[in-house]
């Protein structure tokens, strides 16, 4: 987990960044109606010629195995940037899928005496897992150097165990964002809420206009963390956002009673929420956001939670990005609006030169301007050139997100100890679908929250 002195940060520096990510959007909407965004993009990378910025080593005859839990367009995307890292180097990349919890997935290849050279794990919680193992390994000092010379300190700090560097952030998100179909808004008179009680009403009128308001995944118990945070960081505050992260104040407190009871204003509504809770608990991601942008004008709903990465699956529809598909920052609950980002960190399991390497050009901006052309991807590393980013609206999230520095909260799941936060049917995920299935059972759930933390934190 991180330490004290890199999750504590004062209110008034949490609400700095989300001045800034809120004056960015609002930028973002006024000047992004052409752009297209498409997953697929530019074929073509558009990085730096080779030796222009990034020395790497020649591997001919290395290869290396990648292992992460991305799937369709993530997976398709990425792999182009290790195609690019192929045609620099020489080596053989080969992506290794991987399931929910990595962690577990991890050991059964270690146990086998097949890990991959390099794994891109999507919490803190899990590299510390994979320090405590002593699977990872760490960063050499060219990785190191590229690291330091492109990435913030909060963003270097998140991904060390002690002292020591482990992991390079190459993917982030901002996940502190809802996402609207534009002719329902307009059809239905409806405007950007800046408040969570706008929030209540935009949605009463979207619903008075013959449309349900939200589409919520409850089939993925993640993104039902996601908006327990939101609410969680902006009501209850930074400090005790990061108390509970810890496991330093307890799932019962008055707290979390009120960010649930606050949460079950909307989860409490089934007309609300697409299909119901019957129907939310059974949809996964991926249909959230595409149910969302699909039906012209009578999606099955208005608004859709998610980072900005739901851009990937907006790109499966026919809409586009800045004129019908629109985006607002996550309505403030408390005295501020929630900056909570989340993200992915390249960590080496099999130390050699072509990991090292590997490892080196993921914390390069090289590296991240491929990708950032494609779509549905945001970078924490400050280097990038915003230009790569395929439309204004991800152009401004992404800027934002540099702006901010360390101004941030990271994912409070992905900070707990992975049977707690980051494990399919069981822990917080399961706890919170369940409260989605019965939102007036607050006391339940808290207690069920708390004995599952308390379970996995040992205290």
């Amino acid at each position: 987990m991180r330490s004290t002195s890199n999750t504590i940060r004062t209110r008034s520096t949490v609400k700095a960044a989300a001045t800034v990510l809120a004056g960015a959007l609002a930028l973002s909407l006024t000047a992004c109606g052409s752009d297209d965004d498409k997953s697929g993009g530019d074929e073509t990378t558009g990085t730096k010629a080779s030796g222009d910025a990034l020395t790497l080593p020649k591997l001919d005859g290395t290869t290396l195995e990648v292992a992460a839990v991305w799937t369709g367009p993530e997976q398709a995307n990425f792999k182009k940037v290790l195609a690019e890292f192929e045609k620099r180097t020489g080596a053989k990349v080969t992506f290794v899928p991987a399931q929910d919890p990595i962690i577990n997935f991890l050991g059964s290849k270690i146990a086998g005496g097949q890990p991959p050279d390099v794994a891109m794990l999507p919490q803190p919680g899990a590299i510390k897992q994979a320090v405590d193992k002593k699977w990872a390994k760490p960063l050499g000092p060219e990785a190191l150097k590229e690291l330091q010379k492109n990435y913030s300190q909060g963003w270097q700090d998140i991904g060390k165990v002690g002292s020591e560097q482990y992991g390079v952030y190459y993917k982030a998100a901002n996940k502190s964002l809802i996402w609207y179909n534009a002719k329902v808004f307009e059809n239905a008179g409806a405007s950007e809420p800046k408040t969570w009680d706008e929030l209540l009403s935009t949605a009463q009128t979207v619903y008075d206009s013959g449309v349900t308001p939200f589409s919520i995944p409850g089939a993925d118990g993640w993104p039902l963390t996601d908006w327990f945070e939101n609410v969680y960081l902006s009501q209850a505050g930074p400090e005790k956002y990061d108390q509970l992260a810890r496991h330093e104040i307890k799932w019962t407190d008055p707290s979390v009673k009120e960010a649930l009871t606050t949460l079950a204003q909307i989860w409490g509504k089934k007309d609300y929420v697409a299909g119901g809770a019957d129907g939310a608990l059974q949809t996964q991601f991926p249909n959230a956001v595409t149910q969302t942008f699909t039906g012209g004008d009578q999606p099955k709903a208005a608004m859709v939670y998610e980072g900005d990465f739901v851009q990937v699956n907006i790109a499966q529809t026919d809409a586009k990005v800045g004129t019908d598909a629109k985006v607002f920052p996550f309505p403030k609950v408390g005295d501020t609006a929630p900056v909570v980002s989340g993200g992915d960190a390249a960590v080496i399991l099999k130390d050699s030169e072509g990991a090292q390497a590997l490892a080196t050009f993921l914390a390069s901006p090289d590296a991240a301007e491929i990708q950032a052309k494609l779509g549905g991807y945001l970078s924490p590393n400050k280097n990038v050139d915003p230009a790569a980013y395929p439309n204004d609206v991800q152009r401004r999230i992404a800027e934002a997100l540099v702006a901010a520095g360390d101004d941030f909260r990271f994912d409070m799941s992905d900070q707990a100890p992975q049977a707690f936060g980051g494990t399919p049917g069981k822990g917080e995920w399961k706890d919170l679908q369940d409260f989605l299935k019965n939102p007036t059972d607050v006391a339940g759930i808290q207690a069920k929250l708390e004995s599952d933390a308390a379970a996995a934190y040992g205290n």
